[in-house]
């Protein structure tokens, strides 16, 4: 994988993938993007007490949201410096994705790869902002999923 992974675990309690599963999932999208240098991600799982925090401070919403994603913007210097270039953080709260899979009537596992995903998606530059980015960002999706054996998460079942 063309990525490394720091993670960090601030949500006992909840099922959470290992890195290795993580790398698997992000994999499709590297590749579905053509992002071939080597790059960094940071992602932190959080309790929903975090999460309401990060998500009021950064999106003026109330309550946590299943993944909030913060890009990094880093000078080339610094690229350079490091070998590898820091995409950013992706933020999940575990007890939202787990009550969102079940009342989805989704596997937990794939969904926790569709938000991986779409975080992913998030810190390379691409938005839902607008209807033709909601439709590239989904059509993404759907296709490293699909890489994954994952059927379709826009299929309503």
């Amino acid at each position: 994988m063309k990525a490394t992974i720091e993670l960090s675990n601030d949500s006992p309690g909840c099922w959470t993938p290992d890195k290795q599963r993580i790398a698997t999932w992000m994999e499709p999208i590297l590749e579905l993007t053509d992002t071939r240098e080597p790059c960094t991600i940071s992602l932190r799982f959080v309790d929903e007490t975090a999460g309401a925090a990060l998500n009021e401070q950064y999106r003026g919403k109330p309550g946590a949201t299943n993944v909030l994603s913060f890009p990094a913007v880093a000078p080339t210097a610094m690229v350079r410096h490091l070998g590898r270039r820091p995409l950013g953080d992706i933020v999940i709260c575990p007890p939202v994705v787990q009550r969102e899979a079940g009342a989805q009537g989704k596997e937990p596992a794939a969904h926790w790869a569709h938000l991986l995903q779409h975080g992913l998606l998030h810190l390379l530059g691409y938005d839902h902002a607008n209807r033709a980015g909601a439709e590239e960002m989904e059509s993404l999706e759907i296709q490293g999923l699909e890489r994954l054996g994952i059927k379709n998460p826009y299929l309503v079942a």
